[in-house]
């Protein structure tokens, strides 16, 4: 009996775990602030708005991305 409790708690551990890493790497993918030239952020369709706080690229692929 004590076994299988502790099975469990090892399972379900090691589930949340799994579950933990997944959302980082797709926070990660999806979330990472990177940056990109003024002229990639025009081929992307957008728009660099050096005149704003942070520099963004404004519409396009690279939307909200910081220009350089």
């Amino acid at each position: 009996m004590r076994i299988r409790r502790i099975l469990s708690a090892v399972i379900a551990t090691a589930a949340l775990a799994g579950l933990g890493l997944t959302g980082a790497a797709t926070a990660t993918a999806q979330g990472a602030p990177s940056v990109v030239s003024p002229s990639q952020c025009r081929e992307g369709g957008g728009e660099p708005r050096i005149d704003l706080p942070g520099n963004p690229c404004m519409g396009g692929t690279y939307d909200g991305q910081a220009v350089d």
